[in-house]
């Protein structure tokens, strides 16, 4: 009388239909773009430490306000930056003292 309908049989049982074969795809993940005052401050870090101290203080600001990247870069330069002002004032400070103990 009424046909009834069925449901296609499964292979194996314990699966839910077809499955692809092989690897997932790639998931892609995107990289906020890195600041551009961060790489100035450390190539500035290298040959003019003071304008590299202030540009690496600008771009941390930056950088913590547009969630960019290049947070690295910019203490990179305040370290490199305030490790030659400390070798600065170091040496500058010997050189009086070997001048004022010279002078006597």
């Amino acid at each position: 009388m009424f046909a009834t309908r069925r449901e296609p049989t499964l292979a194996y049982p314990n699966q839910t239909g077809w499955q692809p074969s092989g690897p997932p795809p790639p998931v892609y993940v995107s990289v906020p773009p890195t600041n551009g005052m961060a790489i100035a401050a450390l190539i500035l870090a290298l040959v003019f430490y003071p304008i590299g101290i202030v540009l690496g203080h600008v771009a941390r600001g930056q950088i913590k306000r547009t969630g960019e990247g290049g947070r690295g870069l910019a203490t990179a330069a305040l370290v490199i930056g305030y490790l030659q002002l400390a070798v600065t004032v170091g040496v500058i400070g010997v050189a009086a003292f070997l001048v004022a103990v010279g002078a006597q």
